[in-house]
């Protein structure tokens, strides 16, 4: 096992297979700035070495990664420059393009807690393996911000409205879950993974995936799925000024859709606002165009320009953790149609730019994402 970049990314080097390692398990490998150059340095190596045909991504720990470093992240804002954050993101968002367009497999074992840029790093990629043991979330309202990383591409690519169920109610989803909405690509038992990667090592892992996988995930059930319809009647309400009216969750039967409706209740107004846009418009949006508007958007919202939400949710969930954020305005119909256009605009900085990202080819092929 060879490390680096301070060893928050280990590498595991077997035949033409390398194992990348995520390597922060006290932090449940958030993903920090080291982690995130270290990461591109080892795809783009990897993309251009002929020995390398695989790469296998997990987590050291109890999480393969519960998303990024965000108390450092405002730490950082807060002592320096929002500019600071913009240029993390940059490369996060680069990074994102990157595994969204790999010339080779990227098998992700998603065992344990994925969120936020955890799925970043995993979705994208081709193969996702979900296990019995995993919870994935984007709980990004719940922090005053919006599920980014590229979600507005895969979130809105979902049956139906679950993708903005997932991304505006920070839905907790388990292994089966994740198969059912396409999220992953396949099932294992978190007892079978070590098997799995033995026979990725030693067998195609085309024929291990089309076989072994399809064995696993046989018998394998969803049920959240089945309340499309209640999602699509109650998303279109958050444009409307009473989007859940109180007794929709006092009087419902179902013990699902008054969790539902109460996350929703918590979560940042504006933060709901300019999620529902984000994921509504990456219905028609390429790959490319969803992380550069995803990539303005964040930079308003660091940048504090219409709302301190963000910072907020931050103070009140990681820092002095009282769960009790005050968010300005408090109420979805206080936030204004302009206000949310300002989000989707660029930054008002003559040293800021847009997010750019090239095309991407291998052999003379323009390269292209797999989800």
């Amino acid at each position: 096992m060879t490390g680096g970049d301070s060893d928050q990314v280990l590498i595991e080097e077997n035949g033409s297979t390398r194992t990348v390692i995520l390597n922060r398990p006290r932090q449940l490998n958030a993903l920090s700035s080291t982690m995130i150059m270290g990461l591109l340095r080892y795809f783009i190596e990897y993309a251009r070495d002929d020995r390398v045909k695989l790469l296998i991504m997990k987590g050291k720990g109890r999480a393969f990664c519960a998303g990024g470093d965000v108390s450092a992240l405002v730490r950082s804002i807060n002592n320096d420059s929002w500019k600071y954050g913009a240029d993390l993101f940059r490369n996060h968002f680069l990074l994102n393009h990157i595994i969204a367009t790999y010339n080779k497999p990227q098998v992700s074992l998603l065992s344990g807690i994925v969120m936020g840029g955890g799925a970043g790093v995993s979705i994208h990629g081709r193969f996702r393996v979900a296990t019995d043991n995993m919870v994935f979330a984007m709980p990004e309202t719940a922090l005053g911000h919006f599920p980014d990383i590229r979600a507005s591409y895969f979130l809105s690519r979902l049956p139906g409205f679950y993708g903005e169920y997932v991304g505006l109610a920070g839905a907790r989803l388990d292994g089966a879950e994740m198969l059912a909405c396409g999220l992953a690509t396949h099932f294992v038992h978190s007892n079978n993974l070590m098997l799995l990667v033995t026979l990725i090592h030693y067998e195609l892992f085309a024929t291990v995936f089309c076989q072994v996988g399809q064995l696993w995930h046989m018998g394998v059930v969803h049920s959240r799925l089945k309340r499309l319809s209640f999602l699509e009647e109650s998303l279109k309400k958050v444009d409307t000024s009473d989007p859940f009216a109180e007794q929709e969750a006092s009087n419902s039967a179902d013990e699902w859709v008054a969790a539902t409706i109460n996350s929703l209740k918590k979560a940042s107004p504006t933060s709901l606002k300019i999620s529902l846009r984000s994921i509504r418009e990456g219905r028609t949006q390429s790959v490319g165009e969803c992380l550069r508007r995803e990539y303005r958007m964040i930079c308003h919202v660091m940048r504090g320009d219409f709302s301190r939400d963000f910072f907020e949710g931050c103070r009140a969930t990681l820092i002095d953790k009282d769960r009790n954020p005050k968010w300005m305005p408090a109420r979805l119909e206080q936030v204004y149609d302009e206000a949310v256009e300002k989000y989707f605009s660029k930054v008002d900085d003559p040293q800021w730019e847009d997010l750019n990202l090239p095309a991407r080819h291998s052999h003379g092929r323009l390269l292209v994402p797999k989800l």
